[in-house]
């Protein structure tokens, strides 16, 4: 069974480091990247119409987001990656998307150069970090290309 690295994008720059990491890792030994995008539902709006236009919106730029990310990877790996879409919470979708899955072979975030961690890492890394079923590897945000390409 080949490994699958699962990776969480946004429009970070973090995250398509991240995404690098992962498609570089994925290319050496011949596994496969999953890419997943959530999308999170608006605060409740009066009017379902407009609320929806919203996570419409919202669901277009993240497609697009990942649409450029995954062009990236493509020409710089040579590897397809899988693209999911989800709404809702994003710590709920990545534990759905690894508890579908048997060939995910680790979560793969970016973390920021500076600050605070993004809530993924820190939900991840935090309690409930050893009831994963799987690693999680925390790729630096500030890592160069030539840094991603020694490490996968």
């Amino acid at each position: 069974m080949a490994r699958t690295y699962l990776v969480v994008i946004d429009d970070s720059p973090e995250a398509r480091v991240a995404l690098r990491f992962a498609a570089r890792r994925a290319s050496k030994t011949g596994g496969a990247v999953d890419v997943l995008a959530v999308v999170e539902p608006q605060d409740f709006v009066q009017w379902g119409g407009v609320q929806a236009a919203i996570e419409e919106e919202q669901r277009l730029r993240i497609e697009g987001v990942v649409a450029a990310a995954v062009g990236e990877i493509m020409n710089s790996a040579g590897i397809t990656p899988e693209i999911i879409v989800r709404q809702g919470d994003p710590v709920a979708a990545v534990r759905a998307h690894i508890g579908t899955r048997d060939d995910i072979a680790a979560l793969v975030l970016g973390a920021a150069p500076s600050g605070k961690p993004g809530p993924l890492v820190a939900h991840f890394t935090g309690n409930d970090s050893g009831k994963m079923p799987v690693p999680v590897m925390i790729i630096p945000g500030g890592l160069s290309d030539d840094q991603l390409e020694n490490l996968s």
